[in-house]
């Protein structure tokens, strides 16, 4: 691809003095050595395929020689985001074989390959290798047309942008360049599905333009780029922005619907879904057959080795299986319109049924998300609020009566303590996930120690004595180690 974002190898040579027409001469018949196939000659290099077929990569090798020095550089032609250094691994074995065809061709054998070479020395074609190679300001200003919408490639630019633009403007607010805390990415518009079900459902699109530090955010527009750059011309604006929507939304809603507690923020979501779209549509003969292969074995490697990859703790792996499958359905509903180009208001036609499809799934996913966890925040709000007037009793003024601190203790702290374990009981009766059981068994007890603890207080309170110290600190011990277990599992 362009942009300089395909994985590639260079190298550059001195032709110490060797003819470049005999460096030519010598290079072609290395590469005939190698097993490549030539797909383009001309008087200052040539270009070689390397690989290719349905299971196999595919590389362009290209050497050319300008100014006394040879430049080679070997790129994946095809599909694939990572070359797992086989490109380098051609240079090495082009470099190696060169050495041997020079050492091996005699004078008359090099003499014959300069004559087959006479026309292509005497042709007045334009030669496409002529050019020297891109110095650093050309690749500059490469790189930031990734930016820039432009035909054929007007959305996904946009989408970087957007995203971009988020992520600058959270650090520029002081949120963590690598690490942003949970705090953070709830103020910020992530998907949590308390917050999400309680009306803020913006979140379920807020938290695809949304990213965990600045290595989250990257490796999903690269992502997203390379998706974007092959799929967007096929489709076009309307179809890729739509596409990225809905998928990002049901993506967003999968993963509320798996994890109640997880916070989740990112668009490989919708960019899992852009790339379901393209399988799809790599499964059709939309795509020319001959790129097709190469394509689905490498864009199937990416999803099944992301999926893999997203088993790991702390990866939204439903988010990425919810935006995978609805992307494949998008992409098979797209297929009538792009076999009638002649026909747009086919293409609008579809578009507005997979709204009408998306805003009617996410209606049924909404309706069947567990809502237990929702009515569990509420109760442990009660729970908040009875927990403060318990212990406000520890803010009476110093100048206080035992008498008056024995009642508070047992109008505003008892009577608390006690309310809280029946907002416990009222949990209990909820079905809510292993994690919240255990926190709600660690707040009974916090509750029971917290009533023990009042009760040594208002003994030692109506004998005037401190007979019972050392269990009330041995309580407030047992507190303190509950509260300290209960931040830690929050974090």
């Amino acid at each position: 691809m362009a942009f300089g974002f395909t994985p590639k190898f260079e190298q550059d040579l001195e032709l110490n003095g060797l003819d470049p027409r005999h460096y030519l001469a010598i290079a072609l018949e290395t590469v005939k050595e190698l097993g490549w196939k030539i797909s383009y000659t001309s008087r200052s290099g040539f270009i070689a395929i390397v690989g290719g077929g349905m299971f196999k990569n595919m590389e362009t090798f290209q050497v050319s020689t300008h100014d006394n020095k040879v430049y080679i550089v070997s790129k994946n032609a095809k599909g694939g985001m990572f070359d797992w250094g086989r490109n380098k691994k051609h240079v090495n074995e082009y470099i190696d074989a060169f050495i041997n065809a020079q050492a091996n061709l005699s004078e008359q054998q090099l003499d014959d390959k300069l004559a087959e070479l006479t026309p292509v020395f005497e042709s007045t074609d334009e030669d496409r290798l002529a050019l020297p190679p891109a110095n650093f300001n050309d690749n500059i200003k490469s790189f930031f047309e990734i930016f820039v919408p432009r035909k054929g490639f007007f959305v996904t630019p946009l989408i970087i942008d957007a995203n971009l633009l988020v992520f600058i403007l959270m650090v520029a607010s002081g949120i963590s360049f690598f690490e942003p805390t949970t705090l953070d990415l709830l103020h910020w518009g992530a998907n949590l599905r308390t917050m999400t079900l309680e009306g803020q459902w913006w979140r379920l699109i807020t938290n695809t333009f949304l990213h965990i530090g600045i290595f989250h955010i990257l490796f999903n527009m690269y992502a997203l780029l390379y998706i974007g750059l092959i799929l967007e011309p096929y489709i076009g604006r309307a179809r890729f922005v739509a596409a990225y929507l809905f998928t990002g939304i049901i993506a967003s809603l999968s993963s509320i619907y798996w994890h109640p507690q997880t916070v989740s923020a990112g668009a490989s979501g919708a960019i899992f879904g852009m790339y379901g779209v393209f399988l799809a549509m790599l499964t059709t003969n939309i795509i020319d057959k001959s790129a097709r292969k190469p394509l689905l074995a490498s864009i199937g490697v990416f999803v099944a080795y992301n999926l893999m990859n997203g088993m790991k703790e702390g990866i939204d792996n439903a988010a990425h299986i919810g935006g995978l499958l609805s992307g494949l359905a998008i992409g098979y509903c797209f297929y009538p319109s792009l076999k009638r180009p002649s026909q747009p208001k086919l293409k609008y036609i579809t578009i507005s049924l997979l709204l009408i499809a998306t805003l009617c799934t996410s209606f049924v996913i909404y309706q069947n998300i567990p809502k237990d966890t929702i009515k569990y925040e509420a109760y442990m709000k009660d729970f908040a609020a009875n927990e403060t007037a318990a212990l406000s009793v520890f803010s009476l003024p110093k100048t206080s009566t035992n008498d008056v601190i024995a009642e508070a203790l047992k109008d505003d702290g008892l009577r608390n303590w006690d309310r809280n374990l029946l907002v416990l009981d009222s949990i209990d009766r909820l079905d809510l996930p292993v994690a919240y059981t255990v926190r709600v068994y660690a707040l009974r007890k916090y509750c029971k120690y917290r009533i023990k603890s009042y009760d040594y207080i208002l003994a030692d309170l109506d004998g005037n004595t401190n007979i019972n110290k050392d269990s009330i600190v041995l309580y407030d011990q047992k507190i303190e180690a509950i509260i300290d277990s209960l931040k830690n599992d929050s974090k």
